[in-house]
């Protein structure tokens, strides 16, 4: 797909009218209409930069990203956890955890946006973090054999579930901060 027509700051501007209409509309209810309607831009671009719906909303999503988990390398396993929490911000985390949990609904729908979530969000985290944990594997913090290794992810993932469904909360820094001190370091011996 070609995106050399848009500016950074346009295709910026409009990942953000995208997020703000799924927001307002939820994903079943937005079309490509809308988006063209809000970002001042024909359908054909959207189509034509984007493909389809389910990749212009995963782009957003990943554009929304305030940082890469593979460039993240501090030298500690703890470092690294915190330093990524320092990127986030709890108003934007909290808005972000709203819009995750319709898009969890919507995918059960629509396959197609399952696969552009994966492809774009969902694969390049998970490989950002296989990257943080084997490096700290490499270091000597985290032992190979660690039988935890292979559940960080849903640890985290478990993290930010349950606070909503327990406490009736979104996660914050604070919280997923301590919860990564107190059950994922000590679970990898750290």
């Amino acid at each position: 797909m070609a995106r050399s027509r848009l500016t950074p700051e346009r295709e910026a501007e409009l990942y953000a009218a995208v997020l703000d209409l799924l927001r307002e509309v939820g994903y079943d209810a937005l079309t490509m209409d809308a988006i063209a309607a809000r970002t001042r831009s024909s359908k054909a671009t959207l189509y034509r930069q984007w493909g389809s719906k389910p990749e212009l909303v995963a782009h957003a999503m990943r554009h929304n990203k305030p940082i890469k988990l593979v460039d993240v390398d501090t030298g500690s396993l703890r470092g690294d956890f915190h330093a990524v929490m320092a990127h986030t911000d709890d108003c934007q985390m909290e808005k972000d955890s709203a819009l995750m949990r319709g898009l969890f609904h919507a995918v059960h729908d629509s396959p197609d946006l399952l696969q552009a979530l994966r492809e774009l969000l969902i694969e390049p985290e998970l490989n950002g973090l296989a990257e943080i944990l084997q490096r700290a594997v490499d270091r000597g913090e985290v032992a190979a054999d660690n039988p935890a290794l292979k559940y960080v992810t849903h640890m985290l993932v478990g993290a930010i579930v349950a606070r909503q469904l327990i406490e009736d909360r979104s996660p914050d820094r604070d919280f997923l901060t301590s919860y990564f001190d107190a059950v994922i370091l000590p679970a990898l011996g750290v």
